[in-house]
């Protein structure tokens, strides 16, 4: 811990920026930590509050236009990298979506606040079509409030932060072990959740090419779509695909035979939507219920028409 107070006492700004930087960009580095130490450095450091929050706000803003500019330019498979990369549960894909369709670029202001959403965010609204401008000015002012509580909190409680520090370096090598131990009891954390969600997974999934035969054949079961509505009105849905809102999936089934089969659809990295509302299906007394392998992007790739 002394380390890091030496760290932020001699490169200061530098090291803030770094950090900031790192953190994201998606990778579990967290960063909130060194801005709150700065905050708490504030009155005998030599930089000032207003220099230590402008390392911030660029650091994050040059983090979160490069994830802007791949999700305008590559789509998709820019969400999966980001999921691969923060050890974040699939599922923030859709979460993220369902909350940057309702609240818009405004949404970016709270974004580092929320767990998974931050990252994903970014990427989404270059997906989505926001002008650069707009995502930059929001961005901005989301990234000045996130740094801004980290550096208050810090200046604020200035005298406890200290005595914490002056505790961890008492502690010497122990202390840096309570430290390192909570860093990777986060990632095991992380890891274990991932688990977990992969074997949900493991459920009997078809393919877009078995499905595209039951319909041929009249066979066809009660498909579900529980991408948001905006995905569904950029991408099109599958012909015969029922619009399904996971906040009122026990109104949306009503209508659905629980002996029937039913397929559920999405456009998240590895059916991740899907799976989890499969799941919550099945535990509502629905026996035969499938992911569809790939969701959209393999119907589509397999050149199957959509309905808009």
């Amino acid at each position: 811990m002394q380390h890091l107070i030496e760290l932020i006492e001699q490169y200061g700004l530098s090291f803030v920026f770094l950090n900031v930087l790192i953190a994201q960009t998606g990778l579990p580095v967290p960063a909130v930590p060194t801005l709150i130490v700065a905050g708490a450095l504030l009155a005998h450091a030599n930089y000032s509050l207003v220099q230590v929050l402008a390392a911030a706000v660029t650091a994050s803003l040059l983090a979160d236009l490069a994830w802007f500019f791949a999700g305008a330019r590559f789509g998709r498979p820019v969400l999966r990298t980001l999921c691969r990369i923060s050890l974040s549960a699939d599922s923030c894909v859709r979460q993220t979506e369902s909350i940057y369709s309702r609240w818009g670029p405004a949404s970016l202001l709270v974004a580092k606040f929320i767990p998974g959403f931050s990252a994903v965010a970014t990427a989404m609204a270059g997906l989505i079509g926001t002008r650069w401008r707009v995502f930059t000015l929001f961005d901005s002012l989301g990234a000045l409030l996130w740094a801004g509580a980290a550096v208050a909190l810090g200046a604020i409680f200035s005298d406890a932060v200290r005595d914490i520090l002056d505790v961890l370096e008492t502690l010497g090598k122990a202390g840096l072990l309570v430290i390192a131990g909570g860093f990777a009891t986060a990632i095991l954390l992380k890891l274990r959740q991932r688990r977990r969600f992969y074997r949900q997974l493991r459920m009997d999934r078809i393919t877009v090419d078995e499905l595209r035969t039951l319909l041929d054949e009249g066979r066809a079961p009660s498909v579900l779509d529980v991408r948001a509505i905006s995905s569904q009105q950029r991408d099109g849905r599958i012909p015969g695909a029922t619009a399904v809102d996971s906040r009122n999936l026990h109104q949306a089934i009503l209508a659905i035979e629980p002996a029937g089969e039913v397929v559920v659809y999405c456009a998240c990295p590895n059916e991740a939507s899907a799976a989890l509302i499969a799941k919550q299906l099945i535990q509502l007394g629905f026996s035969r219920v499938r992911p569809l392998q790939g969701g959209i992007d393999a119907w589509i790739a397999a050149g199957y028409v959509v309905d808009r």
